[in-house]
């Protein structure tokens, strides 16, 4: 069956998801925590420091919030393949705890006919099990190509985010490994196109390539220490658009630009110069 627009609203099974520090240490590692200055980042890498307690970076909700794209299941058939990963937003709560357990539940919150292809919108929110509080919520949207013209809602078009016409405020490159990839799999994400490089070339690309959501936490690691102290309590929200692959091995460049209080415009570039997460924001709260 054709996307089914009639399936905005629908909310899927709510699916529990725990984890230990052992987890917060690997995801972590998995988004480069440690390699460029381990004396920083002893509050990310390890749990039993002397001088500082383990810390859980704020984008690891992308990987906790497990379960929240059950309702996919209503909006028709389609090719997999033909999905990709288009916007991802997250909101804290408060600060994710270092283990722990959350029930995460997901409603489609808009179908938008592209014509070349169709957006789907996905918004979950995941509660602390003991607590009854909601930990983050997670908006994620994906684009399905070839999936458009059945008359749908155009959605929200239009730039926004835009960095300012100068030069940014706070600047860091990060390097990526070479087996980067193959670490960020670790958290939860075993798609093939990530390491195996038969199902990579089917894809069209010479070799594996990073996960979009490895980017995001680069970035977001990055974020965390240019505009919130590196104290994860502050950091209250993060929203972008993956606009081109990332390969492993590949620099990528934070570039942010504060435009208010508690908030600041991103963009990452690539190793070459091209940006691959744009339109980025993001909210913190003073020290």
């Amino acid at each position: 069956m054709p996307i089914n627009p009639d399936a905005v609203g629908v909310t899927g099974d709510p699916v529990r998801h725990s984890w230990t520090s052992r987890d917060v240490l690997l995801y972590a590692l998995g988004v480069g925590a440690g390699a460029a200055d381990p004396l920083q980042e002893l509050e990310l890498t390890t749990e039993n420091s002397m001088d500082t307690d383990l810390v859980v970076l704020p984008t690891m909700a992308v990987v906790l919030g497990v379960g929240g794209t059950g309702a996919f299941g209503a909006i028709g058939t389609f090719n997999p393949a033909m999905l990709v990963h288009g916007e991802q937003a997250i909101t804290l709560h408060g600060p994710i705890p270092t283990k722990g357990e959350v029930e995460t539940v997901g409603t489609i919150t808009g179908i938008y006919d592209k014509v070349k292809g169709a957006v789907v919108e996905v918004t979950s929110t995941s509660t602390d099990t003991q607590t009854g509080q909601a930990l983050f919520t997670n908006v994620m949207s994906a684009f399905i190509r070839g999936e458009g013209g059945f008359g749908g809602e155009r959605g929200p078009s239009g730039p926004r985010n835009v960095a300012p016409d100068r030069a940014p405020d706070h600047t860091v490159t990060y390097e990526t490994r070479t087996d980067q990839a193959l670490l960020y799999r670790l958290s939860g994400d075993r798609n093939p196109l990530h390491s195996d490089p038969a199902f990579a070339a089917f894809g069209g690309f010479d070799r594996p390539i990073l996960h979009g959501l490895c980017t995001y936490g680069f970035t977001g690691r990055g974020l965390l220490h240019l505009l919130c102290g590196s104290d994860p309590a502050r950091f209250t929200s993060m929203e972008g658009r993956f606009s081109s692959p990332v390969l492993p091995g590949e620099a990528l460049t934070v570039n942010a630009w504060e435009t208010g209080d508690g908030e600041a415009v991103f963009q990452t570039l690539g190793g070459d110069g091209r940006v691959v997460l744009d339109a980025g924001r993001v909210t913190f709260a003073a020290a």
